[in-house]
């Protein structure tokens, strides 16, 4: 059978041998079959990492921007032309989706329901055009082995949802994201999604002028354990996780961050269901690094799955530009090892090539430098826990409550009276004789060093 993909098998080339993506189509650092060792479990790289490959961006974006129309060059178009409405061309898609994960040694993927088929006039309509398309997909899982990381439901694009989903004013435009969503809870069962995520797309508000919030919050809540209450009754086991993004395209969105989210679950009694899938775009329009939500969900508990994507620190939108940052992916990488890795989770490139990259090998190259540098940042995070080298600077810092009245607070044996009895006659010099330097600088410089050192030895292997 003929290939539809002018691309060669991306394989692992490591060393100088793979400096130049053009040139030698390899990986540099993402090496699948290496085994790694976290928490006494050994597993090799690809099993840890759980790279895939997001279908909207991949298989349907076209490039367009708010001021221009799109450049994508897909072959999978019909008669050079993209037609969104065409079954013809959805059919197609998955063929060039599964040959496109095979070429590069992905194992997993990603969808909304409404990335997969046109809508039809009906909802009953729509869910018939879409299970043609899924027949395709569990029929091509089952030859390649291929999986389903996990699927979700787009509440946000058609017009109905201008106001929302499950937060809409409207009740019947509710029931028919629940309707919806019923389905591809069945259809997340069929294909044994590892799990199921909700993304906000338009759960927010414009104006408080018009806007309920206690009642859209409550609306929210409630739907989400109609949701639960469903794929218990079907036997649908996946993990359920929310996206938080402060705004865009609403101007708040009601899952903000990390901490606004996991306020949400905790107010709802709902973060026994649910953890968290993380964007770095969506850390940056919150205002917080990539790193810094993920270090709140890990230590609430809550980290489910990353959506491997990045946004320009001086764009105030969502671009979804392929991450290719060492510094953010190290990091970011530090928290998925503390956290055990991802269990039914794993790096979705929620990414979308610059509208400059127009040819279909571009999607090659830019998942390519994607699943490279978090590859990277894996590493030389497992260098940095191996070290112990930030787990030293926090003991080190906060050494002062391990012993005397420090460890009397941390043991609750201390009240504010015995603090009042230890401190009320120390001068302000010997307090300030107690305080450290942060050494902030020293630990930057030293985390280069870790990424110098440790990528420089892959390459001189």
């Amino acid at each position: 059978m003929s290939e539809l993909f002018d691309f060669p098998k991306v394989e692992f080339l490591g060393g100088a041998k793979g400096v130049n993506f053009l040139d030698a189509k390899g990986y540099n650092f993402y090496n699948p079959e290496e085994v790694f060792t976290i928490n006494g479990e050994t597993k090799s790289m690809k099993d840890w990492m759980k790279f895939s490959v997001a279908y909207w961006h991949t298989m349907d974006q076209r490039m367009v921007d708010p001021f221009g129309e799109g450049t994508a060059e897909r072959p999978w178009d019909v008669d050079g032309v993209d037609d969104v409405t065409s079954m013809e061309q959805a059919l197609k898609k998955v063929d060039y989706m599964f040959e496109f994960m095979d070429k590069l040694g992905v194992e997993y993927f990603a969808f909304h329901d409404r990335d997969l088929a046109p809508e039809g006039k009906t909802l009953a309509e729509t869910n018939a055009n879409l299970d043609k398309v899924v027949d395709k997909i569990e029929q091509k899982m089952q030859e390649t082995g291929k999986k389903l990381l996990w699927n979700t439901s787009s509440l946000f694009t058609n017009k109905r949802f201008l106001a929302g989903g499950a937060t809409t004013p409207f009740a019947d435009v509710f029931a028919y994201a629940a309707a919806q969503i019923k389905h591809s809870l069945e259809i997340a069962k069929r294909l044994n999604s590892e799990s199921y995520v909700f993304w906000g797309g338009r759960e927010g508000y414009e104006s408080l002028l018009n806007t309920d919030t206690k009642r859209e919050l409550d609306h929210i809540a409630k739907f989400f354990k109609l949701a639960k209450l469903y794929a218990n009754e079907i036997g649908y086991t996946g993990q359920f996780l929310l996206e938080p993004k402060p705004k865009e395209p609403t101007a708040h969105q009601y899952d903000t961050d990390v901490q606004t989210t996991i306020a949400f679950l905790k107010t709802y009694d709902l973060e026994k269901d649910f953890k968290l899938n993380l964007e770095g775009n969506h850390a940056y329009l919150a205002g917080h690094t990539y790193e810094h939500e993920a270090r709140f969900a890990r230590e609430a508990g809550l980290l489910g799955s990353l959506d491997a994507n990045m946004g320009d620190k001086q764009t105030g939108w969502d671009i979804d530009e392929f991450p290719n940052d060492i510094y953010e992916s190290t990091l970011v990488m530090y928290e998925f090892i503390k956290n055990g890795g991802l269990p039914t989770g794993g790096l979705n490139f929620d990414s979308k090539v610059r509208r400059a990259s127009f040819k279909a090998e571009d999607l090659f190259y830019a998942h390519m430098a994607g699943m490279d540098v978090y590859a990277a940042g894996f590493r030389v995070a497992m260098k940095m826990i191996e070290d112990n080298f930030l787990e030293n600077i926090y003991k080190e810092r906060y050494a002062s409550f391990d012993t005397g009245i420090g460890a009397d607070f941390e043991n609750d044996k201390a009240t504010f009276a015995d603090f009042e009895a230890y401190i009320l006659n120390k001068t302000n010099e010997e307090i300030f004789a107690t305080v450290e330097s942060g050494h902030l600088e020293a630990i930057k410089a030293t985390l280069n060093n870790y990424i110098y050192s440790v990528l420089g030895s892959t390459f001189n292997k």
